[in-house]
Formats: C-alpha cells, sequence, structure tokens
C-alpha cells in the first residue's frame, strides 16, 4: 500500500497525476515540488497535491514513491543525487519521453537490494503547451502508460503477484518490487492502459508516431511564419487544416530540446524517411504515383 507519494515536477504531467490521483481515490499523502515555487503553488490550489516541499531530496526521502515528471536531463540529476539517499523500502518512477538513458541509469543506480526500485515509464498523453494551469485528471484517460522495466522483454504480460516474484529475483527489494506493481495498478485506476516495452525499441516506436510529428510541425509552423506570417488575410484563409498541421507549433523549445538530444539517431532517421518521402511527392505532382501514395495514406487512416 502507497500512503505517501512526492512529485517533482508539478508541470502539465505532474499536476495531471496528482489530479488524477485524486479522482481515482488515493487517499494518501502528495506532496509536490517545482523549481518554480509559483508553479508549485498553483498546483496546491488546484487540489493536485496537499502541500510543497521546500526540499526535493527530503520529499522523496520521506515518501514511498517518487515521481519525477521534468524533462530529461532533469530525471537524470534527480536520479543521481535520489540514488545515495533512498532504500529497498523506496520506489520512483518518471514520465520521460525518451527511455534509453533513464532505463540504463536505473540499471547503474536502482533496482538491487539495497537500492530503490525504479521503474521507467512514459504515459502517452498531454498537451502542445506545459504548465499546472492546463492539467487535468482525466488527462490518461484511455491512453497508453509504457513502462520499459528491465524485465520488458522476457516478461511482458505477468499478472501482477507473478510480476513482484520475477522482479525481486531480478534483485529487486520486496518492497520495492511491490510498490512497483501497486503503482502499475495506480495507473491503471488513473484510465490509463499499461504496456512493457525493451527501452531501444521504446526510443524508436516513439520517434515515429511523437517526435516525428512533433518536428514536422515546428518546422512548417516556423516556415509558414517566415513565408506567410505577415499575410493578413492568413487568419481568414488558414482554416482547419492550418490549425490541425500546426498545433504542435506551440510546443516549447525546454522539453524537446532534451528529447532531440537523447533519442538523435532514431529522429534523424525519421526525419531523413521524410525528407525522402517529401521529395517522392514533389517529384510525382503530376504523375500516377501520386495517387497511390494518397492510397497508402488513407489505408493507414483506416486502420
Amino acid at each position: 500500500m502507497i500512503s505517501r507519494i512526492s512529485i517533482l515536477g508539478t508541470g502539465l504531467l505532474g499536476t495531471s497525476v496528482g489530479l488524477a490521483l485524486r479522482a481515482a481515490g488515493f487517499r494518501g499523502a502528495i506532496v509536490g515540488w517545482n523549481r518554480s515555487p509559483a508553479q508549485a503553488r498553483l498546483a496546491l490550489s488546484m487540489g493536485a497535491i496537499d502541500s510543497v516541499a521546500a526540499d526535493p531530496i527530503e520529499a522523496a526521502r520521506a515518501s514511498q514513491v517518487t515521481l519525477l515528471a521534468v524533462p530529461i536531463y532533469a530525471t537524470l540529476d534527480f536520479m543521481e543525487k535520489l540514488a545515495p539517499v533512498l532504500g529497498p523500502s523506496h520506489m520512483v518512477t518518471d514520465v520521460g519521453s525518451t527511455k534509453r538513458m533513464i532505463s540504463e541509469a536505473a540499471t547503474r543506480l536502482y533496482n538491487t537490494p539495497e537500492h530503490a526500485a525504479f521503474l521507467p515509464g512514459h504515459p502517452m498523453a498531454g498537451k502542445e503547451r506545459g504548465g499546472a494551469a492546463l492539467a487535468d485528471a482525466n488527462l490518461f484517460r484511455g491512453a497508453v502508460w509504457l513502462f520499459t522495466p528491465a524485465s520488458a522483454s522476457s516478461n511482458p504480460h505477468s499478472s501482477s503477484e507473478r510480476e513482484k516474484w520475477a522482479i525481486a529475483d531480478e534483485g529487486v527489494s520486496w518492497p520495492g518490487a511491490a510498490l512497483m506493481c501497486t503503482w502499475r495498478e495506480w495507473v491503471t485506476k488513473m484510465g490509463a492502459k499499461t504496456l512493457d516495452l525493451d527501452p531501444v525499441r521504446h526510443d524508436e516506436l516513439v520517434a515515429w508516431v511523437s517526435h516525428l510529428p512533433q518536428f514536422t510541425a515546428t518546422a512548417l509552423s516556423a516556415l509558414l511564419k517566415e513565408e506567410v506570417g505577415s499575410a493578413p488575410e492568413l487568419k481568414d484563409v488558414g482554416g482547419r487544416a492550418l490549425r490541425e498541421m500546426t498545433r504542435l507549433g506551440a510546443s516549447p523549445f525546454s522539453m524537446w530540446r532534451d528529447i532531440a538530444h537523447t533519442n538523435t539517431e532514431a529522429v534523424e532517421r525519421a526525419l531523413l524517411a521524410l525528407e525522402q518521402r517529401l521529395a517522392h511527392l514533389r517529384e510525382n505532382l503530376r504523375t500516377p504515383e501520386l495517387r497511390s501514395q494518397f492510397e497508402q495514406a488513407n489505408k493507414f487512416r483506416r486502420e
């Protein structure tokens, strides 16, 4: 049973987790911390947390479960700082959008009988803008919450009880293994579906389905700003297609910088493939091949 959770990072995701936990019936204490005290106070006023921590390390030490809801490099930094002060009765998890580096750090610093457990996670939910003000208790309802534990390849569909034994066999303490399973249960209560993936496979997939759409929208929005951004008719001419295709252009660089730096090769491959496909379209605007590309796209959308 989890009686106290610390959320380090009360932005969109962290505050949404606090709200979702309360909506799901969590009755334990939730303490929050944010680099911006104003964001932490806002999360408090919204009811996502019960108190604001002055020291994030001490907040984690006093909690059974700590959620790292900060950018990826900040997550890695917290992992280094928390590992020496947390013990086998603690569990740490995160919401980072890339998992290879975080999973490697988890293997190096956590998940032994003497150390805290660490369960790398990534909810496939969010908005183009961040901040506690946009938090939503229903943000994770119907979404997939990915996990990349060390046992992802060998034990991807185990039941809760068997999973605890499997994790303990890998070296994770029994209290840590139990906390991992209980956290998974709360994620499900928040309305999400859980899925385990190998961390490398995770990063390859999200490069295509999440990172490529973001960088495409960023490039398109920046191009439009330069080419027609000053046109007085733009708001009248640009309709639904413009809004949908550029919505992600509002996403903050502060978050996507870390994603670009920690998943560079996979994103490069996806961007190169898109560049080649766009060139193919450009070269076939007046040939039957254009029809086949639309048919392929329609088939993807139908499926």
